[in-house]
């Protein structure tokens, strides 16, 4: 396996402070010069590791998907107390949804999609969390009685909860308790196909 370069590794150092920022600023708001500031670097070390900010934008939104990735498959891998994997993950995200604030900068490029790589590196972000919640769905009914809602549509429920819940929050409009509760009950409905006993 070849070794990362200094600047892979370097990019992978920088990109969560200009994450933090695009989801803080949005898109448009931010400026290379901003950037390189939070990141305590000048702006040509950027350019050397980016192409532009569009660049630095859309690996902003892979990091999104690679982050939540990474923490569900670490939660996953820990086990624990005897609930079936996607009740862990449910149960996790109805305590800690949007604690990162890293949902405002897909906000952001919601607002951009009229540009095709944005509009392509949203696309997949978005693919590629409906096969993983997709997965553990599948996992999660396999011992269940038919008949059950598809599989496919009930993973792409459960990414339009969590953008609902991001909206929620966002606007203040639940109490975090009720929050937490509305993601957590809808979810179970989700991902079981029917309500909570």
């Amino acid at each position: 396996m070849p070794r990362p370069s200094h600047a892979d590794e370097r990019r992978r150092q920088l990109l969560p402070i200009v994450a933090s920022a695009f989801a803080e600023l949005g898109y448009r708001r931010t400026t290379t010069a901003e950037l390189a500031k939070r990141c305590k670097v000048r702006e040509n070390i950027l350019y050397r590791l980016w192409r532009d900010k569009k660049a630095m934008f859309v690996a902003s939104i892979e990091f999104v998907y690679a982050l939540s990735a990474e923490t569900w498959r670490r939660l996953l891998a820990e086990g624990g107390d005897g609930k079936p994997p996607a009740e862990r993950l449910l149960q996790y995200e109805s305590e800690h949804h949007g604690e990162s604030g890293l949902q405002r900068l897909v906000f952001a490029g919601l607002s951009e999609t009229n540009d095709p790589a944005i509009h392509r590196a949203l696309r997949t972000m978005y693919r590629r969390f409906h096969r993983f919640i997709g997965e553990q769905i599948t996992a999660y009914r396999d011992d269940r009685r038919p008949p059950q809602p598809d599989v496919g549509l009930s993973a792409w429920a459960v990414i339009g909860l969590g953008t609902l819940t991001s909206i929620v929050q966002e606007l203040n409009l639940l109490k975090s308790g009720e929050r937490k509760r509305f993601m957590a009950e809808v979810g179970h409905l989700l991902i079981e196909g029917r309500p909570a006993a």
